[in-house]
C-alpha cells in the first residue's frame, strides 16, 4: 500500500488566520485568543498539563492567550478613543 503524501493543511490554516487578522485586526486577535483560552481552560480542567504548543505548560499557554486578549482589547479601546 502506498503511503499518503504529506498534506500541509496547517499552512492553509495559518494563511487563513493571517488573512482574518489582516481584515479584522484586533477583533480577530481577540476572537482567536478567547477561543484558544477557552479551549485550553477546558483541557486543563480535564487534566491536560502538557501541550504540543511551543510553551508546553498549559498555564503558560493560558497566560499567553490571556495577554493576547488584553492587548487586543487595549487596541480596540484605543481605536475607539482616538
Amino acid at each position: 500500500m502506498k503511503a499518503e503524501p504529506y498534506d500541509p493543511l496547517r499552512l492553509c490554516v495559518y494563511a487563513t488566520i493571517a488573512l482574518l487578522a489582516w481584515v479584522f485586526g484586533p477583533w480577530a486577535l481577540l476572537g482567536f485568543a478567547v477561543l484558544g483560552f477557552v479551549g485550553y481552560y477546558k483541557a486543563r480542567r480535564a487534566g491536560l498539563t502538557r501541550s504540543k504548543c511551543l510553551l508546553r505548560d498549559t498555564r503558560l499557554v493560558l497566560a499567553y492567550l490571556g495577554l493576547l486578549a488584553l492587548v487586543a482589547v487595549g487596541a480596540i479601546v484605543y481605536a475607539f478613543a482616538t
